[in-house]
């Protein structure tokens, strides 16, 4: 007989209705592929047959197939032709399936499964979808989706526990048709509680041949785990455990430890022969105890300064003095309370240690009903300034130091903001047997006073249009603003102070107002007017308004300069502009106009027009580092290209070239090559210092797509990381 459309079928099925004693039908859905298809279903025999497929559903379960056969007593069916039966997550295919809506029970001689990540195949499928337990033969298991995967585990058997694990026995590696290693058995769980093992084979000048091995594991969804074992031909072996917990709301963190006995460890700074025994310990955890309570700790140890550099340099490069702190924070709405300890665990470096520093702030509060606002921040330390390398050397004080603030924000004619402050600090520094000057003790009166001044200006052209920029509507938005601060000779200079928050020599514009301005012990007069001006140009480019321009300019006017400062500081300008989605050049600039020259200089073009290919071009210049004399500044150059030769192959460049010695510092090249399922990379590096010492090293990388070692465009930023550390 012939039915078009859908046929519901009721079959006498006992589903949960049972377990309260009520017997029920189950309602099993049967329809053709398309709504307008028909199909061929025999009453008597319980088939359902369409070559174009039929569909049969039941809860969340559905089998597809040429021809399918019902059992109305088993609730079974039994699928042939192109069969695909999901549920859930899962999907199974095959020439020919048995499966049992009611009891979840599969069964099949050959068979295709897909878990995502993983997919498999093999013969004698047998288990339960609803105890979750399947097992066959002559299997194998695979990332790779293709047909014919690049990469594959042959098994003599297989056991699939959905959404928790695949385990093989028998299991041999493939690359193609090659086989690399056997094993007896493997388990990779599919919950991401998994473990895997990453090779990073290389050459250095430095290291000689090297090898650096990590087998990480997830033990829970609360603790993770890798384990390091590397070999450097030069330097010996070397390695570690790290430890990552997850404690929820406790918090989370890690352990790193690393030992190395390195057979040529170098000098340190003072030329003083380093011991073959280095390493470290590196703690690190936080924590949001609740909603208003956090807390952060940072212990790290290492044996020496040049531990980190020689053998994780990339760590270094982002932190070359790291920090060991204990900080816990209270938060309300009006106050926060922070409680830190800063001990100092590695005496080769210099450290200001504060034994607590425990601190008091209220952000701006209206006063009443009134238009005025206080603002306060309050603090008590016991400080100790340790020199590098020498404990005997440091002083020491406690300190307690309170700033308070009153501000009157107004607005005038509608668009002119005016801020009026006024506010004091008082600090008091009593001698801890080892201040500069012993037995004194000191204290510090300081009055400010000051007011900002700004406006917004905007106008709109909504029908403006530039192809040549993608520019659909423009709008214009001018911030100008004036900040006068004055702060009159504090009662004791800071030369007579303890310096323990002192100015650090930067580049950058210092705040002028208090407590942005937050070296408390270098706190001197004032009387400056610092100019700022904002504009922001803004279009619609994909239905959503992107910054065109973005461009900042500031500059001060002291109206009485320190000694050794100008009466007008350098013009500094920051400016980002998208002058396309996939163009940008990025400016940062400082003038002065003193001498008439750039003491800072920066720029960067980046265009990435697709993902076929990118390239970098950056100038950097540097006239002096602030105290550090004529030679300490620098002039780069930096460019980096990527090109997608082939839908398999691309390749990258990183380039950093010294102007003032004329030789390229940095270089990188790398070359990846896609597998299908796993990426390979090769990368080049050559670095030379000032003396013209060269550092030459060869990285090579693999990576799952399905386990990538890193994310995805890593190496856009930090070309290096192919090479390990």
């Amino acid at each position: 007989m012939t039915r078009l459309g859908r046929l519901i079928l009721w079959v006498g099925l006992l589903p949960a209705a049972l377990a309260v004693g009520a017997q029920q039908p189950v309602e099993l859905e049967v329809r053709a592929r398309s709504d307008q298809a028909e199909f061929e279903f025999d009453e008597e025999t319980g088939v359902a047959r369409d070559p174009e497929g039929i569909i049969a559903r039941y809860g969340d379960a559905e089998v597809s197939a040429q021809s399918i056969r019902f059992n109305r007593e088993s609730a079974e069916v039994d699928a042939e032709g192109a069969v695909h039966l999901q549920r859930g997550k899962e999907v199974w295919s095959g020439e020919r399936l048995r499966y049992n809506f009611e009891t979840g029970q599969i069964g099949a001689d050959n068979f295709r499964a897909g878990m995502a990540p993983f997919f498999a195949a093999g013969e004698g499928l047998a288990g339960s979808l609803t105890n979750e337990v399947h097992s066959a033969t002559n299997s194998f298991v695979t990332t790779d989706d293709r047909a014919n995967p690049g990469h594959r585990i042959k098994a003599k058997s297989l056991t699939i526990v959905p959404g928790q694990y695949i385990e093989v026995r028998g299991a041999t590696f493939y690359l193609g048709k090659v086989p690399v290693f056997y094993v007896p058995k493997l388990r990779r769980r599919l919950d991401g509680l998994s473990s895997s093992l990453t090779f990073l084979p290389g050459y250095r000048s430095r290291y000689g041949p090297y090898l650096l091995t990590t087998y990480a594991h997830v033990f829970s969804t609360n603790l993770s785990t890798a384990v390091h074992l590397d070999w450097r031909q030069k330097r010996g072996l070397a390695g570690g455990v790290d430890l990552f917990p997850d404690l929820g709301r406790a918090g989370k963190g890690g352990l790193l430890t690393y030992y190395a006995y390195d057979d040529r460890p170098g000098t340190n700074l003072q030329g003083r022969a380093i011991s073959n025994e280095r390493g470290r310990i590196w703690f690190e955890h936080s924590a949001f105890i609740n909603t208003n309570l956090s807390f952060r700790a940072a212990v790290k140890h290492q044996s020496d300064e040049a531990f980190v550099r020689d053998f994780f340099e990339d760590e270094y490069r982002r932190e070359g003095q790291p920090k060991t702190f204990v900080e816990a924070s209270q938060f309300w709405p009006n106050l926060t309370l922070s409680v830190m300890a800063r001990p100092r665990v590695n005496e080769f470096y210099q450290v200001v240690e504060r034994l607590p520093d425990i601190s008091l702030t209220a952000p701006p509060l209206e006063i009443g009903r009134s238009p005025l606002y206080f603002q306060s921040e309050s603090s008590v330390a016991h400080l100790r300034f340790q020199y590098a390398g020498d404990t005997n050397q440091m002083f020491s004080a406690l300190r307690a130091d309170t700033f308070n603030q009153v501000t009157l924000p107004q607005t005038y004619f509608g668009w002119l903001n005016v801020t009026p402050r006024v506010g004091g600090r008082f600090t008091e520094y009593v001698d801890d047997h080892g201040s500069p000057t012993p037995g004194a003790d000191h204290s510090r009166w300081v009055f400010n006073t000051g007011a900002e001044v700004s406006t917004r200006f905007s106008r709109l052209w909504p029908a403006h249009r530039n192809r040549l920029f993608d520019v659909d509507g423009l709008r214009h938005i001018l911030e100008p603003s004036v900040n006068y601060v004055f702060v009159p000779d504090p009662s004791t200079p800071p030369t007579e102070l303890p310096q323990f928050d002192y100015l650090s020599p930067t580049y950058k514009l210092l705040p002028i107002e208090y407590p942005q301005f937050n070296a408390i012990d270098a706190v001197d007069s004032q009387n400056v007017l610092r100019f700022g001006l904002r504009n922001r140009f803004q279009t619609k480019r994909n239905g959503a308004v992107e910054n065109l321009v973005h461009w900042a300019l500031l500059m001060d006017w002291r109206l009485d300069p320190a000694p050794g400062q100008s009466a007008v500081s350098d013009l500094y300008s920051d400016l980002d502009w998208r002058i396309r989605s996939w163009l940008v050049l990025n400016s940062e600039l400082r003038y002065d106009f003193d001498d008439g020259r750039f003491n800072l200089a920066g720029h960067l073009l980046t265009i990435e027009p697709n993902d076929r290919w990118g390239f970098g071009f950056g100038h950097r210049y540097l006239r002096e580092w602030p105290g550090g004399g004529p030679d300490s500044g620098y002039d780069l150059l930096t460019a980096n290209l990527y090109f997608k030769l082939t839908e398999n192959w691309a390749f990258r460049f990183w380039h950093y070239y010294d102007l003032d010695l004329g030789h390229l510092q940095e270089q990188y090249y790398t070359i990846y090559r896609d597998f299908g399922s796993w990426t390979g990379a090769v990368i080049f590096r050559v670095l030379e210092d000032i003396y013209g010492e060269r550092d030459y090293t060869i990285g090579v990388g693999f990576s799952l797509k399905s386990f990538p070692s890193r994310s995805l465009g890593t190496d856009r930023n930090v070309p290096r990381y192919l090479l390990g550390g």
